[in-house]
């Protein structure tokens, strides 16, 4: 038996095809109707052709977002045709399909204009980014699922999407020795991912085939190393979704399972940080670039990386999820939001569960405690408080300038937060990156010391003074240049059942002032919860709603504050105390 017909066996035992009478004999209808009536509403639409003057805007105007919206909503247009073509099983959908198919076959790239650096693109490139790769996965897993049908119609169909794929991933992908293949970082396995999936499903050279899975494991398994010992993602939940996750959708289609022996207690640890990270009531930790507040962590990727691990907190918590988002009644509006444009492949995969799924017992992970040493991350939760305070530096991937920063969350409900990042503009991964406030010490819980916020770079970071039982201890002081004039600042933040106190000493080599603590928050009575001695600090309350643009009102409503709490005493050396509840 060859190689090339041993792998699609592989992935056949993995994954019925769409004629299989598995995806009407294990997925319950009321499932099965939510996919088709998503379908439905594209049935007959025309197919987006996407402007090259949306394109162009991001060099001339800085503007992303307009592309992106259009480039994924044409995303989301196939994937609900194929879902629902799926579990109708009728070819109710399939003439769509193949119109769409013929649509992508005529794009000039497949990626977005972020990630492409040269001229405005208007003839067809070999270039693999985030978005090439995930539109290519979504189109293989298409022509996988549908092979038989598009054959029928004619077999130039399956033959111009592997000539699409070659000339746009494998070749590419295979002969350029990309930064991303070494990174520690997202890009890495999610390309790697759909890249494996290119390679199973459409490369018919099987000397390619051989070189390209052994770049990718070499590429994951750099990943993995590159990773803390402690699991934890430095980019935050939000991308956890596409690091660690992505990895295991990596793992989960290698011929063998080499790379997972090798690091297999790593990457439990990689695994468990999405529950480790988790607060209550749907939130997650979101330090760093993260676009969501709630619902990071993805069923259909929790559940079966679970599953493959046999870790028992992970399923239950993808079971408990299962059950608060209402995956058993509404899967397709939980699909149509599993990222940027819906994952097909790993819905298909998710659903593939589902039976282990409906018999699994689901469990909310409240965590008491977690210590992340690496990053320097610490949770803690007594009754109804819930604090997460960080340390790491500020060199970090997706980075903002917060080290020290804390959270604090009251019987599952925000109260003191880091706003996050707003849309993604040109400027977002320029030079002029720490110019965008979401991005800056001042508007995160931080100290500002001599009027001074912190510094981006490795060199600015914490020290771990000590950490006990719901409390850490950092210094920060390093995270703050020079004209900032600090020799210390020890940071104390501990939880306990009445409240969360926070403990400022510190020394400074001279008083040039203002030292000032900032708290940011939705609450505009936030105030009120936070005890402090009037003696020491002078406190201010500064409305900053007018900064928030359209993705962080999606996350924290149309309000935002910034409290501000003035040193009074001009002393160089000082403890100040002040507790939340």
């Amino acid at each position: 038996m060859n190689l090339l017909l041993t792998i699609t066996l592989s992935i056949a035992s993995l994954l019925p095809q769409a004629d299989d009478a598995f995806w009407c004999d294990s997925i319950p209808q009321e499932m099965r109707q939510s996919y088709i009536e998503y379908g439905e509403q594209y049935l007959g639409k025309t197919w987006t052709v996407l402007p090259w003057t949306v394109f162009a805007e991001n060099k001339t105007t800085g503007n992303r977002v307009n592309y992106e919206a259009a480039c994924f909503e044409k995303r989301r247009h196939l994937a609900a045709l194929v879902m629902a073509e799926i579990m109708e099983g009728k070819h109710r959908f399939t003439n769509d399909i193949i119109n769409g198919i013929g649509s992508f076959c005529e794009e000039t790239w497949w990626g977005i204009p972020a990630h492409y650096g040269k001229h405005i693109p208007l003839q067809d490139i070999q270039e693999v980014d985030l978005f090439n790769a995930e539109t290519a996965s979504l189109i293989v897993w298409t022509r996988y699922m549908f092979e038989k049908q598009f054959d029928a119609f004619s077999p130039d169909i399956c033959k111009r999407i592997d000539k699409e794929i070659e000339n746009r991933i494998l070749k590419p992908a295979l002969s350029k020795d990309y930064w991303w293949k070494k990174a520690g970082m997202n890009w890495n396995p999610w390309i790697c991912s759909n890249w494996l999936a290119c390679v199973l499903i459409c490369e018919k050279d099987e000397v390619r085939k051989a070189n390209a899975i052994s770049q990718i494991k070499k590429a994951t398994k750099d990943f993995i190393d590159a990773y803390p010992e402690d699991g934890g993602c430095d980019e935050g939940p939000g991308y956890w979704d596409r690091a660690a996750a992505s990895m295991f959708e990596v793992l989960r289609l290698l011929p063998d399972d080499s790379v997972f022996v090798s690091s297999a207690q790593k990457i439990n640890k990689m695994a468990a940080y999405s529950y480790k990270t988790y607060i209550g009531h749907d939130y997650c930790v979101n330090f760093a670039d993260a676009h969501e507040n709630k619902a990071v962590q993805q069923i259909n990727i929790v559940y079966p990386f679970g599953l493959w691990l046999n870790d028992k907190t992970m399923r239950e918590f993808g079971a408990y999820l299962g059950k608060v988002k209402q995956v058993m009644t509404q899967p397709a509006k939980l699909y149509n939001k599993s990222g940027n444009f819906p994952t097909l492949g790993r819905e298909l995969f998710f659903l593939r569960h589902i039976r282990d799924f409906i018999a699994e017992s689901p469990k909310e992970p409240l965590l008491k405690d977690t210590w992340l040493p690496n990053l320097q991350i610490m949770t803690a939760r007594r009754g109804n408080n819930f604090v997460a305070f960080k340390g790491g530096n500020n060199a970090e991937s997706h980075n903002h300038n917060d080290v020290g920063s804390f959270l604090v969350y009251i019987d599952g409900e925000p109260l003191f937060i880091d706003p996050g990042v707003g849309e993604y503009t040109a400027k977002t991964f320029s030079n002029k990156r720490y110019e965008i406030w979401t991005m800056q010490s001042g508007f995160h819980n931080l100290p500002q010391i001599n009027g001074v916020d912190q510094k981006e770079g490795q060199a600015f970071k914490a020290k771990v003074v000590r950490h006990k039982d719901g409390e850490l201890t950092l210094d920060i002081a390093d995270a703050y240049p020079a004209e900032a004039a600090v020799k210390t600042w020890k940071r104390t933040v501990a939880c306990s059942k009445s409240g969360i106190s926070i403990t400022e000493d510190y020394e400074l080599g001279e008083n040039i002032g203002p030292t000032r603590l900032m708290l940011m928050t939705t609450n505009r009575d936030a105030l009120k919860h936070i005890s402090y001695n009037v003696q020491q600090l002078d406190a201010d309350v500064e409305d900053i709603s007018d900064r928030l643009d359209p993705l962080l009102q999606g996350m924290w409503g149309k309000e935002m504050y910034r409290i501000i709490l003035t040193v009074k005493s001009a002393k160089t050396k000082q403890k100040i105390r002040y507790s939340i509840k």
